[in-house]
């Protein structure tokens, strides 16, 4: 039956997952965006990044010419990144059941349920995938780290892998003082923003962002001075609060200026449900951070899989890599959508964390 399309292809499933909308998720798109290089062929990928350069060219007599300065370097490591591999099976019973959303007469047959399911439980499974990836790059920020804990089932847990960006200790994080804890008498919240912002400038990155918990950014609205800032003074503005949600859970709520640094406040509520169901935050309610859009990127290992219908392996660059296995004795068949993410900074520790502000 030449021109029809085998859905159930590998390479057929990888165009559909394509197409799937995606959801927007704050961390991961605005800080980690994935370029065509950051798509790896093997199964290992490069993280490489280095300090700013700060240093003045010099002085030069005229009878010299020139002074030779030399490149900056930067480190380079290899990961492995860990992979991650939810699935779905689908059984006949369900295929002979009216499914969700579908009229109460439809008259579908099980084969067309089937190709409905499969697209249903691909975008489900993408999803699921892209909300680790959200986590893996908000633990990445606030711990300049990740730890990655792998499964052998659903409640078994495997090897635990590490990737750090530091060598023995993290130069990305700034400690407000006890006695200076954001909304007591004794806080001076611009001295600490200020103060993590110049952490940033001191490596020749910029601080544009302005990232709180719901706690912490409580705190900033409440502390008197940043009120004042945001009122009018000869006519001219230090702040403004004008809150509009950009994506689930996550507030614009204004910009800030902070002795010369301009600053747009994020806040971010959102949470995910952890492998025990239970709620977490993706960023915590009394943390703030600065940093800036595109700090790192997001990079994808290959996946190698034997296709359905193919005796010998295959490796398989991309995003979300799909595989179909049937099982014909007990009349199942169970998707799978893979991928193989790894968070990564663009310079050296491009973003200031502070725990427990408030």
């Amino acid at each position: 039956m030449d021109g029809l399309i085998n859905i159930f292809d590998t390479f057929t499933m990888i165009a559909t997952v394509e197409e799937i909308v995606p959801e927007v998720y704050f961390f991961r798109d605005r800080y980690f965006p994935t370029a065509e290089e950051d798509i790896f062929t093997t199964n290992k990928v490069l993280a490489e990044y280095q300090k700013g350069d700060r240093r003045m060219a010099p002085f030069v007599s005229d009878r010299v010419g020139d002074i030779p300065m030399d490149r900056m370097g930067y480190q380079i490591h290899e990961y492995e990144p860990a992979g991650i591999a939810p699935s779905r099976p689908m059984t006949v019973d369900e295929l002979e059941k009216r499914g969700f959303g579908e009229a109460l007469y439809a008259n579908s047959t099980p084969a067309e349920r089937a190709i409905r399911m499969q697209l249903r439980d691909m975008t489900d499974l993408d999803r699921a995938i892209s909300r680790r990836e959200e986590w893996m790059c908000a633990k990445t920020m606030i711990d300049n780290a990740c730890t990655m804990q792998t499964y052998v089932d659903a409640h078994t847990q495997g090897e635990t892998l590490y990737v750090r960006y530091y060598d023995s200790v993290s130069d990305h994080t700034y400690t407000v003082a006890g006695d200076k804890k954001w909304g007591t008498a004794g806080a001076d919240i611009r001295a600490d923003i200020r103060n993590m912002c110049d952490m940033l400038a001191d490596r020749g990155l910029p601080a544009t962002d302005l990232v709180l918990g719901a706690a912490a950014y409580d705190a900033l609205l409440s502390d008197e001075t940043i009120r004042d800032m945001i009122k009018t003074f000869s006519g001219v503005a230090a702040g403004s609060i004008d809150e509009r949600v950009i994506y689930p859970g996550v507030t614009r709520a204004g910009w800030l200026n902070v002795y010369g640094y301009d600053l747009e406040i994020f806040v971010v509520r959102t949470t995910y449900k952890d492998n025990e169901n239970v709620t977490q935050r993706y960023f915590p309610t009394d943390g703030a951070m600065v940093t800036f859009p595109g700090c790192g990127h997001l990079a994808y290992g290959s996946v190698t899989q034997i296709n359905f219908g193919e005796n010998m392996p295959t490796t398989i660059a991309g995003k979300r890599v799909p595989k179909l296995s049937v099982n014909q004795e007990n009349d199942t068949r169970k998707l799978r959508l893979k991928a193989r993410p790894l968070a990564m900074p663009t310079n050296y520790c491009p973003w200031i964390y502070a725990a427990a502000v408030c």
